[in-house]
């Protein structure tokens, strides 16, 4: 998997459609366009001013699907308007609103990175490199000058890269989770194959006592599939595993074992648990995701939940699913509510996987709850 830098480096960040606040930064900017065309006593070439100022406000609309584009539009504008004044004679076109530019600057580093990072930085510092060159405002100011647009920048990168990291540590925390739930049915399905392979070469035994032909092949195929069966999936676990991790290994949990979870209750927090309704006969990986998301969402209550004082887990099944909630009593607001945590994005991944849902959210009146429904069985891909 890459790491986060190589993520920054070659990833195109699907940027959402602009939003309402693209649309009120660009009133702003073409608001800021309109008072200086009408009360600007110094502006040069206001006709030709307006209208650029105009493309200025619409490059902030086009700032996240074509970032590129809007750079290479205002550097270029400016730079080409700065070199026919000079070339006029007149004084530069100097729009107020031309702050717009460290938007876009932004923009480009946060939504774009390989070849259009380096194109629209290049666009840049040629247009800046023409701009002082035809009309030199001091060490002072351009110094000034470059070091916001490379602020601007650099401001976009950070969070760029912040936002590759984090993608990474969710397909991470998914590929966790698909490999404790490989292992976990791993040892379900070999148990059972193994009993099937047992109970054929005991019928391969008695089937040859008695020269029972017929009888005597069907089991040989069924102990020889049997053992394919078993090799083919150790070696896809394997596979599966990341060799670097090797977890010690854990029995496997059952519906049983939420009642254990009230030992995390503390003095200040109390840990409640109900089992109701039919949980008998369970497929061993639906026992398995309903403890994980028990224990997870226990631990994050016990860590993120604001003042709270007790956690309810129910666990209610009857023909056909199994349904869990864990609500706490904490305070509504829970920091990051919007992000959910990495451990929760694996308990979805796992859920998901066994044909089950998962939700989490603040309660109506207080608290945090998370709820998972799955089917008995494990359902079919």
């Amino acid at each position: 998997m890459p790491n986060a830098a190589t993520s920054w480096w070659d990833a195109v960040r699907h940027a959402p459609p602009h939003d309402r606040r693209d649309w009120a930064l660009a009133a702003i900017v073409l608001a800021g366009v309109v008072l200086e065309g009408a009360l600007r006593q110094d502006l040069t070439w206001r006709p030709v001013a307006v209208v650029f100022g105009c493309g200025l406000a619409l490059a902030t609309l086009l700032r996240r699907a074509h970032p590129l584009a809007a750079v290479a539009y205002a550097f270029g504008g400016f730079a080409a308007l700065d070199v026919a004044a000079f070339v006029a004679g007149a004084e530069p076109v100097a729009l107020l609103s031309g702050w717009t530019v460290l938007v876009l600057v932004y923009s480009l580093l946060r939504w774009r990175g390989d070849r259009d990072a380096v194109m629209g930085l290049a666009v840049v510092t040629l247009a800046i490199a023409v701009i002082v060159g035809v009309d030199f405002p001091g060490i002072a100011e351009t110094i000034a000058g470059s070091a916001l647009v490379l602020l601007a920048a650099a401001l976009g990168a950070s969070v760029r890269y912040r936002a590759a990291a984090r993608e990474q540590r969710i397909e991470q925390a998914k590929l966790q989770e698909r490999e404790q739930l490989a292992r976990e049915l791993h040892d379900t399905v070999a148990h059972h194959v193994s009993a099937i392979a047992i109970q054929a070469q005991a019928g391969l035994f008695l089937a040859r006592s008695a020269s029972l032909s017929g009888a005597t092949e069907a089991l040989e195929t069924i102990d020889r599939e049997a053992a394919r069966t078993l090799a083919e999936m150790r070696t896809m676990v394997s596979a599966l595993r990341d060799r670097r991790r090797q977890p010690a290994t854990a029995p496997q949990r059952r519906i049983a074992d939420i009642e254990h979870l009230v030992s995390s209750s503390t003095d200040a927090l109390r840990v409640g648990v109900r089992l109701s309704g039919d949980l008998t006969n369970l497929s061993p990986a639906v026992e398995g995701a309903v403890y994980r998301v028990a224990q997870e969402s226990i631990t994050n209550a016990t860590r993120h939940a604001l003042q709270a004082t007790r956690v309810e887990v129910e666990v209610d099944g009857d023909a056909t699913e199994v349904r869990l909630t864990v609500s706490d009593d904490g305070a509504r607001t829970a920091p990051g509510a919007d992000r959910p945590g990495f451990g929760l994005v694996g308990m979805t991944e796992r859920v998901t996987l066994l044909g089950g849902t998962l939700t989490a959210g603040p309660n109506p009146d207080r608290g945090w709850s998370v709820r998972a429904v799955l089917p008995r069985g494990i359902a079919a891909p």
